[in-house]
């Protein structure tokens, strides 16, 4: 009966072992990897009293300089409605200041004020701190094989994307 035990464990084990070669343990282990980061990321932000959002705004403000509301938003992903709400939060703190465009008055330029400043100065740096310590895991070879592979595996899947979104519409058009 022990042998029996043995060998349903030594098959269990080489079978979890062919598991982690599939693509569907490749995605769940960075999506647990994201989700974890990315609670880390969001606790960084709560510390400084940010938001997701109000913390893209001032980052990119003071990694970009003033900037016209629509870009900021295309930047950091925000629709026209969220990107107008959260400056609106942020102007009502002194976090930012709306200005016209020098050369286009239908532009409305958004800048860090002197308290936005410093906000986003501290809330990066807090953000930076706790992505290093959740990075540190990695050595620094560790880290670059991960960036190497990660990009590899966005740009196979960008190109697999756009393949497939020209092959629905001949689809579509044989079908009709």
């Amino acid at each position: 009966m022990h042998g029996i035990l043995e060998k349903d464990r030594d098959n269990a084990l080489k079978e979890a072992g062919q598991k982690r070669f599939e693509g569907a343990y490749v995605f769940q282990t960075l999506w647990k990897t994201y989700r974890t980061l990315l609670a880390i990321a969001d606790e960084s932000k709560k510390k400084a009293g940010l938001g997701d959002s109000d913390y893209r705004v001032l980052e990119t403000l003071l990694q970009n300089g003033p900037l016209p509301v629509n870009t900021i938003g295309e930047m950091i992903d925000l629709t026209t409605g969220s990107i107008t709400t959260a400056v609106d939060r942020m102007e009502a703190k002194w976090l930012v200041a709306r200005k016209n465009h020098p050369e286009d008055r239908r532009i409305r330029i958004v800048e860090l004020t002197a308290k936005g400043r410093r906000l986003a100065e501290k809330a990066n740096a807090q953000y930076s701190s706790a992505m290093e310590d959740a990075a540190s895991v990695l050595s620094r070879e560790d880290r670059v094989a991960l960036i190497d592979l990660l990009q590899r595996l966005s740009t196979g899947n960008e190109t697999l994307m756009m393949r497939a979104k020209r092959a629905i519409p001949e689809r579509e058009s044989r079908s009709a």
